[in-house]
């Protein structure tokens, strides 16, 4: 057995609390024996992928996520704490309803104490000769985000310096998933200043992709060195606006319900079409939420269990069906 033979790239679907299953089926590989070289994450999915990449066992990662306060990632500021009509306001002068700065400080200081990473430096891959990768994409990490005042997805760190004329090296991780984490109209979005001093504003990378499940993939038509797994949480559609987006349960009609329902359709209809395509699902878990609400941050610790105990289930399933041989043989040709 080859030192990479139990290796597997991983793509983290954003899905806010439901998150806990990509830990529950990332424990299940853990035991399988896989190591991951590279993760790319959207929303709570690059929160969990950014601990994956830092190299955080899983023992660990499960202790943390199925026992951290997430009401505590529901943040407000004076104003949001107005017994009437403080989220609304919220929402009209900041754009979103909580703040989004304790999960920031969260990971930044989780990151750092346990696993001495701060920066996209800390997380480059230094020696890989065989990768298809540019030099300026050989990081450990990949999280997405959407800048919405140039109308474009990001991949950070990729981005930084072909975008903003940023060093992406000396950017904080816990920046580009602040950003990546930024659900409409749930949190405020995150502002970046490119060195030219104009800025941007991020919000959740899943609003263009929550699902980037080819991120990873080669471009260079060589033959892979090992899968990519992709992890999936949210439902398929139909689905209700407010389950996914609960600002819009505030309103049954007009502008806001409108833009709820659109910017629902594209963090879920975008990649539930991909996921279709015979190539994507034969190497996607699909974790079985069990209805939880992906931004009920009171979520019960049965219902946490339960999260974690399916993403097991899911990964379980996937690993008695999976064939990598097949897999390429079926799918992917190279030269």
């Amino acid at each position: 057995m080859s030192e990479t033979s139990l290796a597997a790239d991983l793509v983290l679907e954003g899905g806010g609390v439901l998150g806990i299953g990509h830990v529950g089926a990332i424990s299940v590989l853990s035991e399988a024996g896989y190591t991951f070289p590279r993760v790319a994450g959207t929303s709570a999915g690059s929160i969990v992928g950014a601990l994956v990449a830092a190299g955080m066992p899983a023992s660990r990662m499960t202790d943390i996520m199925t026992t951290v306060d997430y009401r505590r990632f529901a943040d407000r500021s004076v104003l949001d704490r107005i017994p009437v009509g403080g989220p609304l306001l919220s929402l009209l002068t900041d754009d979103g309803v909580f703040e989004g700065e304790y999960l920031r400080e969260w990971l930044g200081n989780l990151l750092v104490d346990e696993c001495g990473v701060e920066t996209f430096g800390d997380l480059a891959i230094e020696d890989d000769p065989h990768t298809s990768l540019p030099p300026e994409r050989r990081y450990r990490l990949v999280v997405t985000a959407t800048d919405i005042t140039k109308g474009e997805l990001r991949y950070f760190p990729w981005d930084y310096e072909p975008a903003y004329g940023l060093d992406p090296d000396r950017q904080l991780v816990a920046d580009a998933v602040r950003a990546s984490m930024s659900i409409p109209f749930f949190y405020e979005p995150a502002t970046l200043t490119a060195a030219d001093g104009t800025t941007s504003t991020l919000v959740d990378g899943g609003v263009l992709s929550n699902f980037p499940i080819d991120v990873l993939d080669r471009t260079d038509g060589q033959r892979p060195r090992w899968p990519t797994f992709g992890v999936k949480l949210l439902p398929v559609l139909p689905m209700d606006a407010a389950k996914l987006l609960p600002i819009a349960g505030l309103f049954k009609h007009g502008p806001v319900a409108l833009a709820a329902n659109v910017a629902m359709t594209a963090i879920v209809g975008r990649d539930q079409a991909h996921l279709a395509k015979p190539w994507v699902k034969v190497r996607t878990m699909q974790v079985d939420t069990a209805g939880v609400n992906p931004v009920d941050f009171g979520l019960s610790q049965a219902q946490v269990a339960t999260l974690f105990a399916n993403g097991r289930t899911a990964a379980s399933r996937f690993l008695a069906a999976w064939d990598w041989e097949d897999y390429l043989d079926t799918y992917r040709t190279w030269e």
